[in-house]
């Protein structure tokens, strides 16, 4: 795995690999060592494991790091424990702990390693979020929140911040199948909103956050349901964040608030446009406070983003509209 990493990643000339270590111990000595750009880091290793290893070198060297996890239950837990303790980034191993065909995923591995290198460390914080409080208009909104490389931290620390009676909300959060449904639940038990994995058919309600599952695209449908689908891959992922938003604005018009915070690439300026064509608004996250400035500065340069505020700011702007 050590071996076939490594040629991943030199294959690509921008990349050099420094050196490899056995184990999470050696990992951290090597680390203070070497003082390298990004490291990638497996969960499972011997002596040490990976999220030992990661509160470890967090602490004492902080680097940015992209975790290697398996497709499982229990691999979907350690990512987003991972990502909690400051991992900037995952890739997903094609086929179990021991994946030689590692090369599948070699193009996604290189392009994450090349964003951590500029991506902004964020220290892990256990702060209890007191959701806030507003008085809803008349009118129904409809929120749709878009983000990839930084989001599973990002949505942590938002959505338990939004009250009970919220809007509706869908939020797209790049992640593969399997991801999904654990992170929605450990989103769930942090907030006062309900929070899911989106099924067919699910209504559109007010309290009731949809997260799409992963491989699907999530769609807003006339009849105030969701409706997921396996169309191709926008921007090489699928859920797309600009499916999601490009529905929501050709059905709920001037009332949908559009957010598009901190990931990789320009997935959701298609959204943006749209949403800002049919009268409703759109807040994008600010430089400063993503771990990747790449979909929010692609939005903003659309010309359609109406507020551009920091990451702790995003629910009370969302409110203040609602």
């Amino acid at each position: 795995m050590r071996k076939i990493v490594s040629d991943v990643l030199n294959s690509d000339p921008e990349i050099e690999v420094c050196d490899i270590a056995r184990n999470g111990i050696e990992a951290i000595e090597k680390i203070k060592e070497l003082k390298p750009d990004a490291v990638t880091m497996d969960i499972e290793m011997p002596r040490m494991d990976g999220l030992t290893a990661l509160e470890h070198i967090m602490r004492e060297c902080p680097v940015p790091i992209i975790m290697l996890s398996t497709l499982t239950q229990r691999g979907a837990d350690a990512t987003l424990k991972a990502l909690d303790l400051g991992a900037v980034d995952y890739v997903p191993k094609p086929s179990g702990a021991i994946s030689l065909d590692v090369r599948k995923v070699g193009h996604e591995l290189i392009e994450k390693v090349k964003a951590a290198v500029h991506a902004r460390l964020r220290k892990h914080t256990q702060r209890k979020r007191v959701p806030l409080r507003y008085t809803p208009r008349a009118k129904t909104r409809l929120i749709v929140i878009g983000t990839s490389t930084g989001g599973p931290s990002a949505l942590a620390e938002i959505i338990p911040r939004f009250p009970a009676d919220t809007p509706p909300m869908l939020i797209v959060q790049h992640m593969p199948a399997g991801f999904t449904a654990t992170f929605a639940e450990r989103l769930n038990t942090e907030s006062e909103i309900t929070v899911r994995e989106a099924k067919e058919g699910d209504k559109i309600r007010q309290g009731l956050a949809l997260l799409a599952p992963g491989d699907y695209h999530i769609t807003a449908g006339s009849d105030g349901r969701v409706h997921l689908n396996k169309k191709p891959k926008v921007h090489g992922v699928r859920p797309a964040v600009d499916p999601m938003m490009i529905s929501a604005a050709d059905v709920y018009k001037s009332n949908v608030i559009g957010v598009i915070m901190t990931g990789m690439g320009g997935d959701g300026s298609d959204g943006v446009v749209a949403i800002k064509k049919n009268g409703g608004f759109v807040i994008a996250q600010d430089e400063d406070s993503c771990v990747v400035y790449g979909m929010p500065q692609e939005a903003y340069k659309t010309g359609c983003v109406n507020r551009v505020v920091s990451l702790s700011q995003i629910p009370i702007e969302v409110l203040r509209k609602c």
